[in-house]
């Protein structure tokens, strides 16, 4: 097992965190990694990513709920509704009464993943919560970065003027019923929020072929893909186990988000259970369950 004994003295004058220069170690690519310590650096959202950021109409928002589980939910809104300037997002909408976020407490740490599906492109803001109303959010930010367009499936949002329908359903034991199981089975998108006890919250996407997402009973599991070796998420998964996944159906708009703990586990090359990639995998306990729809959630596959 690695500890922070055992990381390069050298390393630790990085942007990276423990958790994140942990897991850089262990799948050897702690130098490599250093090259992108630039995009920690304290962020500007004006110019590029001010105007990427106003286009937007969808985004992930993670955080911890009046529950004080952590959570992952979808925000929608008219472009123009994520507004960056210097080192604060303005969102102009918040998650909705039945969402788990909705009531996020002023003060929360906060991570947010914006996506075009269409251009695949995507930016991912963390920060801190610092203004609410009925209808915003203020984020101060701390870290803003762009993501490569791996596993990105192109999507096209379905024009909707109706928000959500139907009842929501909350499970706190965290049993996954079959059409959970399906609804996760057909997917080759998910939203993963993990969270560090002094960085704070991170929104980040996940994508890979359909069915890449397993279950087993309330256990999901699936391969951590090759990607740009920054290991935000598992390195945070690495120091706190809290986790909030975010599943949507894309044609009907029913929203599954889940809320418990996870774990990487290395399975060694060859492990048909890594899928033959990188050796890595990410195993999630279920703790609670929210389950509703959606309709300004629909999309085109393109």
């Amino acid at each position: 097992m690695v500890t922070t004994d055992d990381i390069d003295p050298s390393l630790r004058r990085s942007g990276f965190h423990d958790g994140e220069l942990l897991i850089q170690r262990r799948a050897g690519v702690a130098h490599e990694a250093r090259r992108l310590e630039p995009m920690l650096e304290l962020p500007d959202l004006s110019g590029g990513a001010e105007r990427f950021l106003a286009d937007r109409t969808f985004a992930a928002l993670t955080g911890r709920g009046p529950d004080g589980r952590l959570w992952t939910s979808p925000l929608r809104g008219p472009a123009g509704f994520l507004r960056g300037a210097s080192r604060s997002l303005r969102i102009g909408t918040v998650p909705n009464g039945s969402d788990p976020l909705n009531g996020i407490e002023v003060g929360e740490p906060v991570g947010l993943v914006a996506i075009e599906f269409a251009a695949r492109r995507r930016v991912r803001v963390n920060g801190r919560l610092t203004g609410a109303g009925p209808d915003w959010l203020e984020i101060e930010v701390d870290q803003a970065f762009g993501n490569c367009p791996q596993y990105i499936t192109r999507r096209t949002l379905v024009p909707s003027e109706q928000g959500g329908s139907g009842e929501t359903l909350v499970d706190p034991d965290g049993t996954l019923v079959d059409a959970d199981r399906t609804l996760i089975g057909a997917a080759d998108t998910f939203f993963l929020g993990t969270a560090h006890p002094t960085r704070g919250a991170d929104a980040s996407h996940r994508g890979g072929p359909t069915g890449f997402v397993r279950t087993d009973g309330g256990v999901l599991w699936w391969p951590d893909l090759p990607g740009n070796n920054m290991f935000n998420s598992l390195g945070n998964l690495a120091v706190d186990p809290a986790a909030a996944l975010l599943f949507i159906d894309w044609t009907d708009g029913a929203v599954l988000a889940l809320s418990g703990t996870a774990t990487v586990e290395w399975a060694g090359p060859r492990d048909p259970l890594s899928d033959d990639e990188t050796g890595r995998r990410v195993r999630f306990t279920t703790e609670a369950v929210i389950r509703r729809r959606d309709l300004s959630l629909r999309a085109l596959t393109t």
